[in-house]
């Protein structure tokens, strides 16, 4: 069985080509992606049906005739970024820049199913003793929240660094993160509760953005200064509070726009305060096997919220969209 964008179905299982591998899928964590091709999103242009997911983790059921890096009962999790491995891009290590680039449940068919097949270059080796669950909750958000606060921001020990949406995928990861890189770290929440969730996660100071004015609190906190570095991913709703809680020379790194996709600029308050904004999608292979390590040392840890069994991924969608939740929401098969 499997869902498509709205109903729970069959599809054939997939058959694998030489270079693929059959995974049968155990978890699969939800992602806002899922939520904009579910709503048409035109970045996406996607054949129906459909099957959404691009955080999976599962056993090997099958390998290709030319591959042998994988053995079938092999527990593994995917790589989510797909790229071409060719290219300059990929062959410099910046495969999330390669010409080709994309990623399972958009470019191709995901996890919201009990198989899935992709190149065998997107299995790696479940670390240390994760579960499924906790397997499939980290690699998109721990590789995006890598790439921006180091790739990007650059983070140092000492800074300071607001992440917006402490729960959050992204947020959740990039407070721990942020913390073990030795920065002081500011978060936001969106309800009390919520609050001590993220003082466990290693935040410094967390900010109930429904009752606070969160820049101004920002400037207070730091004698006025503001942050060295903003890690955002919700767009218009927060970019005007990003952008008054940066210090001079502030660097501010955005990965997503759940409320929207445009934002109003003052260049002129961006080029007279030094601050740097960037854009950032996914991050390198390099950043998500570290990431792995981490995950696998319990240095970092996958926060998940609640699963949801495969045939209820409306329910775990419509809880996505909601945002009454705290880190990773999962399907299990």
């Amino acid at each position: 069985m499997t869902t498509s964008l709205k109903r729970y179905e069959n599809l054939p299982v997939p058959t694998i080509g030489p270079e693929e591998v059959l995974v049968r899928v155990k978890a699969c964590a939800l992602n806002h992606l899922d939520i904009w091709i579910r709503q048409g999103n035109p970045a996406y242009p996607i054949p129906l049906p459909h099957v959404s997911g691009s955080d999976v983790a599962g056993i090997v059921e099958q390998v290709g005739a030319q591959v042998d890096s994988v053995m079938v009962g092999q527990r593994v999790f995917v790589s989510p970024g797909i790229s071409c491995w060719k290219c300059d891009q990929c062959l410099a290590g910046r495969d999330n820049l390669c010409r080709s680039y994309g990623l399972v449940g958009a470019k191709t068919h995901g996890g919201y199913a009990e198989y899935l097949k992709v190149p065998f270059r997107n299995v790696l080796p479940i670390p240390g003793n994760l579960s499924f669950e906790q397997a499939a909750a980290f690699p998109l958000v721990s590789v995006t929240a890598s790439h921006m606060l180091f790739a990007l921001a650059g983070l140092q020990h000492g800074e300071t660094a607001l992440i917006m949406g402490a729960g959050s995928g992204v947020g959740s990861m990039a407070v721990q993160m942020a913390k073990l890189a030795g920065a002081r770290v500011m978060t936001t929440v969106g309800s009390d509760d919520k609050i001590p969730k993220a003082v466990t996660l290693g935040a410094d100071v967390v900010f109930n953005h429904t009752k606070e004015n969160v820049a101004e609190r920002v400037k207070l906190l730091t004698e006025g200064r503001g942050v060295d570095v903003v890690i955002e991913h919700i767009g218009p709703e927060v970019w005007d509070t990003c952008l008054d809680s940066l210090a001079r020379g502030g660097r501010l790194i955005t990965c997503g726009a759940t409320t929207g996709g445009e934002v109003k600029l003052n260049l002129r308050y961006v080029f007279a305060r030094q601050l740097t904004i960037k854009g950032s999608y996914m991050g390198t292979r390099a950043e998500l096997v570290k990431a792995a390590e981490l995950m696998g040392q319990g240095r970092l840890i996958p926060v998940i919220d609640r699963t949801y069994p495969l045939q209820e991924a409306r329910a775990a969608q419509e809880l996505m969209v909601s945002r009454k939740f705290f880190g990773k929401i999962l399907l299990t098969v």
